[in-house]
């Protein structure tokens, strides 16, 4: 049986990257949110490229389960899920099968991003409250608590934080190969990467550490506060900070 490997994250993180870190090993295959579609189609929700994604994509999470759980050709099988995409009713008792890194960015980094693309979001759009519950819910399914990391800490030393995520968080080897990967879209890239994946379709490898903080606008405030104690609650769990 193929290792189930799942990162959790918020939308406009370093995810994919992680995800063209992982897919760049040829032992590795990817699977790029696979509950988006379903989750678009429970929400009724408008998101830039829904109307593709609810054509290409399996919108029934039992057959998404079933899949998630079938061998595939490969050692490993990566998948990068969005915890918010795991509203109530979403199956998780899959996730006792798998292992699990949550992966955090600083909300007034998310928030400048994520504006760019999809103007009008909420606070639950972003999904920092729904990594804080997942953490606790991966924890009693699994029996043991997921690892966290934010990005930052990861584009500070890539080397270091992925070694200590593949060997303490997934229990697999590193490979100094896994720090670069050709540019160019990939054939697992959701039908929205064409809305949201220019910068790392560009990439090579994890990009420079990020400056200061960005200013959150008045229209943002809320929202901002509103993700903020999560990011925190999460941050101090957060590897190296444990």
């Amino acid at each position: 049986m193929s290792k189930i490997l799942c990162l959790w994250s918020g939308p406009r993180n370093i995810s994919t990257a992680m995800m063209r870190s992982f897919g760049s090993q040829s032992d590795v295959t990817c699977w790029d949110e696979p509950f988006f579609a379903a989750y678009l189609k429970q929400t009724g929700l408008t998101h830039p490229g829904r109307d593709e994604t609810l054509a290409a994509c399996e919108t029934d999470p039992d057959r998404i389960v079933d899949r998630i759980l079938a061998p595939v050709k490969t050692r490993y099988h990566f998948q990068k899920h969005m915890a918010h995409h795991m509203i109530a009713g979403m199956p998780m008792e899959w996730t006792a099968d798998a292992r699990h890194v949550l992966l955090l960015r600083h909300p007034a980094r998310v928030i400048a991003s994520y504006a760019k693309g999809r103007p009008n979001f909420t606070a639950d759009d972003l999904g920092f409250a729904r990594l804080r519950t997942l953490y606790a819910e991966l924890k009693d399914i699994t029996g043991r608590a997921p690892m966290v990391m934010d990005s930052d800490d990861i584009l500070a030393r890539p080397r270091v934080m992925l070694k200590t995520m593949c060997e303490d968080g997934f229990n697999i080897p590193f490979r100094r190969t896994m720090l670069k990967w050709p540019a160019g879209p990939r054939p697992e890239d959701g039908p929205w990467g064409a809305y949201w994946y220019d910068s790392v379709v560009a990439s090579t490898g994890f990009g420079a550490p990020r400056n200061a903080l960005p200013d959150v606008i008045p229209d943002h405030r809320l929202i901002y506060e509103g993700c903020l104690d999560s990011y925190e609650s999460l941050r101090r769990l957060s590897v190296p900070n444990l």
